[in-house]
């Protein structure tokens, strides 16, 4: 391709001009940075969408993991080395809040059909020490939440909802984020909706929104600096890194990130277990405002993302790619759209090159792939499924700036790999 637009997964897929418009304002306002409406008017909006009585935000989904896991440990719902029961093939952002709280991550598999934590080994390693599940509605398909929750009342275990890549799916009509004790929500620069960092805890709990609102008023609002890296971040991705991408841009971004101009997605400390000094904190104003404003965008966001899954399904089906299980109870959103094939790896590098920035969630049981699996707990050989996935799953983009045109270019590239 000649284009140097890439075709991409990332790199800030949901920002529309907009979003653009509304950093640049912000950029000269920096009076509005920390404090202001915005933060409070995106909890009341998100507690409505959801239909629960409280949600609290914060800069990131991993302080919003943080926040919930403090004020279960203020309640004396949990204590110190208390287990986690969390799924395999996920992202550091979920462990690492569990130590940084005190407490040990255990590994759970997923099943091969929808990427979700396996009930069956959950069975298996829960220990007269575990407390905690949480549950991850992996790519935006909702876990098997009638089988989850039979074991943790069974258990007398405590359900956290892990809805980083599933704002808007439903399971049996309901929406996720409403079945478990609390839930947490990610608006990262690649979730379903985006203000770079960010993240929502939405409870119907009155005593946990109590410890939890405390926390949040105890940990105060991330630097000025943080705050200026992420509102340059839409600025300088749509004006300069993705115009020229596979030129400079791609170089650019690289040095843009080490200058600390923009931010990482993930610092080098969370690869090793460590906990940043940025985290947690509160939403400052700056991002609630493009939170907002993405908020009201979802329907539409999650609308074209379906759209793009039924192209994908109909144009890949019979083919050498195992596509992602349907179940009728379940409403998928389909943050990204995976794909499943033993030569995963050598297709999206294959991509790559032809500025085909397809998705590489996950190829490692633990990401991103230069995580230290011993660091965070895990240990290479428990979870062989998910091990198994990281080895064969590659992921398609459905975010709202990839239309069927780009859609079909995808397809006819990988169906030419397979012939």
């Amino acid at each position: 391709m000649l284009n140097c637009r890439p075709i991409s997964i990332s790199l800030s897929p949901n920002t529309e001009k907009d979003d653009v418009w509304l950093a640049l304002k912000m950029r000269f306002q920096p009076w509005r940075w920390k404090k202001g409406n915005a933060t409070q008017n995106l909890e009341k909006e998100f507690a409505q969408y959801l239909g629960v009585k409280y949600a609290f935000a914060f800069n990131s989904g991993r302080s919003a993991l943080l926040a919930i896991l403090q004020a279960l440990l203020s309640s004396e719902a949990l204590a110190k080395e208390d287990e986690v029961l969390l799924q395999a093939f996920t992202c550091n952002a979920v462990p690492n809040p569990v130590l940084w709280a005190g407490l040990k991550p255990v590994y759970v598999d997923c099943r091969e059909d929808d990427f979700n934590i396996d009930p069956a080994d959950l069975e298996k390693k829960i220990t007269p020490r575990s407390r905690v599940v949480i549950v991850q509605h992996t790519f935006g398909l909702p876990a098997d939440m009638d089988t989850i929750i039979e074991i943790c009342n069974r258990r007398n275990l405590i359900l956290i909802e892990d809805c980083a890549h599933a704002l808007g799916a439903k399971y049996k009509g309901k929406l996720v984020g409403t079945f478990g004790r609390a839930s947490f929500f990610s608006f990262s620069r690649d979730k379903v909706i985006s203000s770079v960092y960010g993240g929502m805890i939405a409870t119907d709990d009155s005593v946990l929104a109590r410890n939890i609102q405390t926390f949040q008023q105890e940990i105060g609002y991330p630097s000025l600096l943080w705050i200026a890296q992420q509102i340059r971040h839409p600025i300088l991705m749509h004006a300069i890194v993705l115009p020229t991408y596979r030129l400079i841009g791609q170089y650019l971004l690289v040095l843009f990130q080490w200058l600390r101009i923009v931010s990482k997605a993930v610092h080098w400390k969370e690869k090793r277990g460590k906990k940043p000094g940025y985290f947690p904190k509160r939403m400052p104003n700056a991002l609630a405002v493009l939170a907002l404003c993405q908020l009201q965008k979802l329907e539409r966001f999650n609308s074209h993302r379906k759209q793009l899954a039924n192209f994908y399904y109909e144009n890949l089906k019979g083919t050498l790619f195992l596509l992602p299980e349907k179940f009728v109870e379940r409403e998928n959103i389909f943050l990204r759209f995976p794909l499943r094939h033993q030569k995963a790896h050598e297709i999206i590098k294959k991509a790559w090159g032809m500025n085909f920035l397809i998705g590489d969630w996950y190829t490692t049981p633990i990401a991103p792939h230069d995580t230290k699996l011993g660091a965070i707990g895990y240990e290479l050989g428990s979870c062989p499924v998910a091990e198994k996935l990281a080895r064969e799953t590659f992921n398609l983009p459905t975010h709202i700036h990839i239309s069927e045109k780009e859609a079909t270019l995808l397809i006819d590239f990988l169906q030419c790999l397979v012939r």
